[in-house]
């Protein structure tokens, strides 16, 4: 079977200038809070605190790959772990993405490896509800530190309880799925599959399966939030671990909402704000604020885009799966 290169043409363009558009956003961003302040910050964590930050993000990413293995096994569909790995990393070059919907990638690399597409993207629908729970379980843990961000904690539960009651509904989705016709225009075709995925994505939300797989995203996500602590601590902040861990959360959970890219701009106004609420300069706030989004989201950027240009160097797609991206 011949082999082809990741996607081709004006959408694999179009990727990359959402990639790079958002690091220039970034830069900006570094810049107007002034670059001066960050590498005083880079200074005083040093090289062994940047290396502690940046293993703590890779525990985050272990912790959830184990969990897409698990999602993958349950949906009847498992890989070998270190192909697996290979995608589920390289689908962190699209974190970037309005709601990270761009690692949904994962689910047309995974194509080749006998994995169809329902299948794929209902771990991928079950990854983000994961997420925004184990967010929301963060957030609460210092919601009574910042009682004024309640508002934002109600959309995220809010959000949590639709989803799952969506997917608890089983007879509903399959009676859904058989009045919807056979034939039809693509809106028509999206929505049966919209279906197919959201009965696939049943299996991995069993109540044993959602008790465990939620504490290890707990896990996960605190990981990145220790590193955050951790930072502060070394700039010199007495910010205690509860507030560092609301501070993060919250802010992740703000950037979901949005459905910036990469909650792009949602994420680093709460930390920034809260952090000057709590009393820090407004410069040391945008030094750490910087110092962990580099630690976690673009550390996982960087991982993402040296693994995707791996595979498309190694021509892992399938020409007919190459076609099919690019329709």
């Amino acid at each position: 079977m011949s082999e082809s290169p990741y996607l081709s043409g004006w959408r694999y363009r179009a990727v990359v200038l959402s990639v790079v558009g958002s690091a220039i956003a970034y830069l900006g961003f570094s810049l107007w809070g002034g670059w001066h302040a960050v590498s005083q910050a880079v200074g005083k964590v040093g090289v062994v605190g940047i290396l502690v930050a940046l293993l703590l993000s890779s525990c985050n990413y272990g912790l959830r790959f184990l969990r897409w293995q698990t999602y993958l096994r349950v949906l009847g569909h498992p890989v070998a772990w270190q192909p697996s790995l290979n995608i589920y990393l390289a689908g962190f070059a699209l974190t970037t993405t309005p709601g990270k919907a761009g690692e949904a990638l994962r689910g047309v690399l995974l194509k080749r490896w006998g994995v169809p597409y329902p299948q794929s993207f209902a771990a991928f629908v079950s990854e983000r509800l994961s997420d925004l729970l184990a967010v929301v379980l963060l957030t609460l843990f210092g919601l009574s530190l910042y009682p004024d961000a309640r508002p934002m904690i109600v959309v995220g539960i809010s959000l949590v309880l639709i989803g799952l009651l969506i997917l608890s509904q089983r007879r509903l989705l399959e009676r859904l799925a058989s009045a919807i016709a056979p034939q039809g225009g693509k809106l028509i075709g999206l929505a049966r599959q919209l279906i197919q995925v959201l009965i696939a994505a049943q299996r991995c939300h069993r109540l044993s399966l959602l008790i465990g797989l939620t504490a290890l995203s707990v896990v996960a996500w605190s990981a990145e939030a220790l590193a955050f602590h951790w930072i502060l601590n070394w700039m010199g902040a007495d910010i205690e671990l509860t507030f560092a861990v609301f501070v993060y959360a919250l802010a992740m959970l703000a950037g979901a909402i949005s459905f910036m890219p990469g909650g792009l701009g949602g994420a680093e106004a709460v930390m920034v704000g809260l952090l000057v609420w709590k009393g820090m300069s407004s410069a040391d706030a945008i030094a750490a604020t910087v110092l962990i989004r580099l630690a976690t989201l673009w550390f996982a950027v960087g991982i993402g885009a040296v693994m995707l240009l791996k595979l498309k160097s190694a021509h892992a797609l399938d020409p007919q799966i190459t076609g099919q991206a690019a329709e």
